[in-house]
C-alpha cells in the first residue's frame, strides 16, 4: 500500500464556519510523496489518534529526510484537532528535524501549521506571527503553493479580527494565485472564504453560489474533512433564506460525515447550526436538546472554545422564551466570561448583547437591560457599516477586472501570433533595438571619457591648491621664523642688560634703603619672568604644531622650577595611560593649555598653602582633560571676588573651544580641570 494513500485516509483539516471559521489551504494539497520502498509497515487502524500515533511510530523511522519532515507536518495537522499538546510537540519536533536536514520546504510547512496551531488554541497574536514568517520564507525560496495557502489564512486571521476588507483581499490574492497556476483543487479554500465574508454581510445568496462552487471541487478530489465544512456553510445560508427542510437535510449529511471522519470541530458546530435551525422551525424542546448535546465535549477537547459562545447565546434565547430567564442568565454569564477571556470576540458575540437585554427585561432590571441594548446596537452598526460594504464590493470588482482584462489580453496574444505583419514589425523593433544599444554604448563611452578628463582637471586643481597651500604654510613659517629670532636677540637681550643692570646697581651702591632694596629686587624678578615667558611665545611660534610629548617637557620643567621656589611643596605629575601620546595640537591650543597649567600652579603657590600640588593628564572619550589640584586652603567661589588669573585662564580655554571648571570649598582645597 502506498505511502500517500494511507496519509489521504488520516488527513485532517480545521473548518470554516459560524464566526470563528478556519478553512485554510492546508501544506498539502498538492503533497505526492514517493515511497522507494515496497516494504514499508502499517499498523491497523482502530480509531482516529491510533492512526496518527502509528503514523508518527513509521515516521520517526523513515530514513529519507523530506519524506519524514512532511509526515510530520501532516500528523502535527491532524492532532491540532484532536490533541492539541501532541500537535505542538510533533510540530517543534519536526521544525528541529527540518532545520537540522536544511529541509526549506518541510521548514516552511511546519511554520505555517504552527501558525495554525496558534490559531485554533486561540493565540491570535502569535498565529499573525508564524504566519507572516512562513509568508516571507516561501516568498524567499519561491514555494507558490505555500505562499498561497499563508496569504490565505492571513485573510482568515484578519476575519477573525473583524478587519473583513482586508480579509477579503487576502482570500482573492490567493484565488488568483490559483489561477494562475492552474491549481483547481487549491481554488477550493478561497472560494470557501469569499462566502464566508458575504455570510458575514447577510448576502446569502451570494454566500452560497461561492460555497457550492467551493464544493464542487472538494467532491471532485474526494476532499471529506473540506466537505463537512462546506455542508455546514451552505446549511447556514439555507437557514438565511428561511429554507429550513434544505438546512436540516444538509446538516444532518455534515453530521453523518463528521462521526465517520472523527472531526470534533465540526461535529459540534453542526449541532449547534440544526438546533438553531429546528428552533426556527418550531421545535423549541428538540432545538434545546441538540444545543445541550453540542455542548457535552470530551474534556480533553480544548479547541474552538471561543464558538461556544453562540451555543451559549442560543441556549438562553430558548430559556427567556421558555420564561426561564435565571437559567438564561446563567448560560447568558458563561458566554461573557469567554468574551473577557477572548476580547477580540466581542464583535462577533453581539447577538449575546440582545440576548441578555431580553433577560434583564424579564428580570425587570431596566437599566441593564437599557445597557445590553446599546451595546447591541453599537456593535452591530459598527460590523455593517455601509462603509465595509462599500470596500468589499470595491474588491470583489477590482478582482473580476483584473480577471477580464487578462483573458482580453491572452485573445489578444493569439491573435498577434498568427499575424505575419506584426512578426515583421517585432523584426524591426528588434533591429531598432539593436541600434539603440550600439548608439547607448557609444554615448556611454563617450560619457565615460569626459568624466575621466573632468577627473583628471579635478584632480590637477586639487594638486595645485595644495601646492599653493604649502607654499603659504611656508611663507608663514619664515615669518614666524624671523619674528621669534627678533624677539630673540633684540627684545630678550634688552631685558637681559636691565636684569644686568639692576644687578649691578645693587652690589655696586651700598643701598641701604629696604624699600629700594625691595622695589629692585620686584623688578629684577618680574623681568626674569618675562624674559621666560618671551622664550614660551618663541616655542609656540617655532611650531605649526605642538606635540603631546613636548607639552608635557615644558610642564614638566615648569613644575621643577615651582618646586625650587618652595622645597617644602610635594609636587606630582602624571599622564594616564590612556591617552594619546602622539596626539599633536595647534601651536595656539599648545600655548594656552600651558599657560592656564602656569597660572593655576602659581594660584595654589601664592595662595592656597599647599602641602600637595598634582597636575594629572587623562582622555575620557574623545576630550583631553587636564586636572590641577591642591591640598590648600580653598575658597568659596560665590563670595571671592574673581581676579585676573582666573579670568585669563577662562579667556585662554575660551580662545581654544574648550572648558575650564573650577571647584573649590574652604579648607578642601581647589580642583581646576581643563577639558579640550
Amino acid at each position: 500500500m502506498l505511502l500517500i494513500n494511507f496519509l489521504e485516509k488520516v488527513s485532517v483539516r480545521p473548518s470554516e464556519l459560524n464566526r470563528r471559521v478556519y478553512l485554510m489551504l492546508f501544506l498539502l494539497r498538492s503533497l505526492k510523496i514517493k515511497v522507494l520502498s515496497c516494504s514499508f509497515f502499517f499498523v491497523s487502524i482502530f480509531g482516529f489518534s491510533q492512526n496518527l500515533d502509528s503514523l508518527l511510530t513509521v515516521a520517526r523511522q523513515q530514513q529519507n529526510d523530506s519524506i519524514k519532515i512532511r509526515l510530520y507536518n501532516k500528523i502535527a495537522f491532524g492532532y491540532i484537532f484532536n490533541d492539541t499538546d501532541k500537535a505542538n510537540a510533533v510540530i517543534k519536533e519536526g521544525k528541529q528535524l527540518a532545520k537540522k536536514a536544511n529541509f526549506n520546504f518541510g521548514l516552511t510547512e511546519l511554520v505555517n501549521t504552527h501558525g495554525i496551531y496558534m490559531d485554533v488554541t486561540g493565540k491570535s497574536d502569535s498565529a499573525s506571527y508564524y504566519f507572516e514568517k512562513a509568508l516571507k520564507m516561501s516568498r524567499d525560496f519561491g514555494f507558490e503553493n505555500i505562499e498561497s495557502m499563508c496569504i490565505n489564512n492571513l485573510g482568515m486571521l484578519n476575519w477573525n479580527r473583524g478587519n473583513y476588507s482586508k480579509a477579503l483581499d487576502y482570500f482573492f490574492e490567493s484565488l488568483k494565485m490559483d489561477e494562475n497556476a492552474d491549481m483547481e483543487r487549491a481554488m477550493e479554500s478561497s472560494l470557501n472564504n469569499i462566502g464566508l465574508i458575504y455570510q458575514e454581510m447577510n448576502l446569502n445568496e451570494k454566500a452560497l453560489e461561492y460555497h457550492k462552487k467551493a464544493l464542487d471541487i472538494r467532491l471532485k478530489y474526494n476532499m471529506q474533512n473540506e466537505q463537512i465544512a462546506s455542508y455546514n456553510n451552505i446549511g447556514i445560508n439555507l437557514k438565511n433564506l428561511g429554507r429550513l427542510n434544505e438546512a436540516v437535510a444538509t446538516f444532518n449529511k455534515g453530521i453523518i460525515l463528521a462521526k465517520e471522519k472523527n472531526n470534533h470541530i465540526d461535529y459540534y458546530r453542526l449541532l449547534d447550526n440544526l438546533a438553531h435551525t429546528h428552533y426556527l422551525k418550531g421545535d423549541i424542546d428538540l432545538a434545546l436538546t441538540i444545543y445541550l448535546k453540542a455542548l457535552e465535549k470530551p474534556k480533553d477537547f480544548n479547541a474552538d472554545e471561543k464558538g461556544m459562545i453562540s451555543s451559549y447565546n442560543n441556549i438562553a434565547a430558548i430559556y427567556n422564551e421558555k420564561n426561564n430567564p435565571k437559567k438564561a442568565l446563567f448560560y447568558i454569564e458563561k458566554g461573557f466570561d469567554l468574551v473577557e477571556k477572548y476580547p477580540e470576540t466581542e464583535l462577533k458575540a453581539a447577538d449575546l448583547y440582545l440576548t441578555n437585554a431580553e433577560t434583564q427585561y424579564m428580570m425587570n432590571d431596566y437599566e441593564k437591560a437599557r445597557v445590553s441594548k446599546q451595546k447591541f446596537i453599537k456593535l452591530k452598526d459598527s460590523i455593517f457599516s455601509k462603509r465595509n460594504a462599500k470596500a468589499i464590493a470595491d474588491l470583489e470588482i477590482k478582482y473580476e477586472t483584473e480577471k477580464k482584462e487578462k483573458e482580453i489580453l491572452i485573445q489578444r496574444a493569439e491573435i498577434a501570433e498568427q499575424d505575419l505583419i506584426i512578426q515583421q514589425r517585432n523584426y524591426q523593433i528588434f533591429g531598432l533595438i539593436g541600434l539603440a544599444v550600439v548608439l547607448g554604448l557609444l554615448g556611454y563611452l563617450i560619457y565615460n571619457q569626459q568624466e575621466l578628463k573632468n577627473r583628471q582637471l579635478k584632480k590637477e586643481n586639487e594638486l595645485k591648491g595644495a601646492l599653493l597651500k604649502i607654499e603659504t604654510q611656508n611663507k608663514l613659517q619664515e615669518q614666524r621664523l624671523r619674528i621669534s629670532r627678533d624677539l630673540h636677540d633684540n627684545i630678550g637681550a634688552q631685558l637681559t642688560f636691565i636684569i644686568s643692570s639692576l644687578d649691578n646697581l645693587k652690589y655696586a651702591f651700598d643701598i641701604k634703603d629696604k624699600k629700594l632694596n625691595n622695589k629692585l629686587a620686584t623688578i629684577s624678578e618680574f623681568t626674569s619672568g618675562t624674559i621666560y615667558e618671551l622664550r614660551d611665545t618663541i616655542w609656540a611660534m617655532n611650531k605649526s604644531e605642538i606635540s603631546f610629548e613636548d607639552l608635557q617637557t615644558r610642564i614638566s620643567n615648569y613644575i621643577d622650577k615651582a618646586h625650587l621656589y618652595d622645597a617644602d611643596i610635594q609636587f606630582s605629575f602624571n599622564v594616564n595611560d590612556s591617552v594619546d601620546v602622539s596626539k599633536t595640537f595647534s601651536s595656539v591650543e599648545g600655548m594656552n593649555i600651558h599657560r592656564i597649567i602656569q597660572e593655576a600652579i602659581h594660584n595654589s603657590l601664592k595662595y592656597a598653602e599647599a602641602s600637595k600640588i598634582k597636575v594629572n593628564v587623562s582622555k575620557e572619550v574623545s576630550n583631553y582633560v587636564f586636572r590641577i589640584s591642591d591640598d590648600g586652603k580653598g575658597f568659596d567661589l560665590n563670595k571671592t571676588k574673581r581676579g585676573n588669573g582666573l579670568s585669563n585662564m577662562e579667556k585662554r580655554a575660551s580662545e581654544i573651544n574648550g572648558g575650564l571648571k573650577i571647584k573649590s570649598e574652604p579648607n578642601k582645597g581647589t580642583i581646576i580641570e581643563l577639558s579640550v
